[in-house]
């Protein structure tokens, strides 16, 4: 049998971010390579709002004018940055 794993409320928020983070990672596309350097990554919103607002928060994905409006988020570098660290952590063993 396996153990049971006991988080604080704020070490499972943390997860779900991290988590929802990669998500949107592991899930996105690039638009308008040629006129942005590196164009510009997007995610489909598939994760709790709550998780996508902690996000803009701490810089890792773009505010936009109008949320409710867009279907789609927007990774900044430093989002980027950090999906591609968590990825490291999270799927290194497969």
């Amino acid at each position: 049998m396996s153990e049971e794993i006991t988080l604080s409320e704020s070490e499972l928020r943390m997860r779900i971010e991290e988590l929802a983070l990669l998500l949107l990672y592991l899930a996105h596309w690039v638009e308008d390579k040629k006129l942005i350097l590196g164009g510009i990554h997007r995610a489909w919103k598939t994760v709790p709002y709550e998780a996508l607002d902690a996000l803009t928060d701490k810089g890792y994905l773009v505010r936009v004018k109008r949320p409710s409006a867009s279907k789609s988020v927007v990774l900044t570098d430093e989002g980027l940055a950090r999906a591609r660290e968590l990825e490291k952590k999270y799927l290194s063993k497969f």
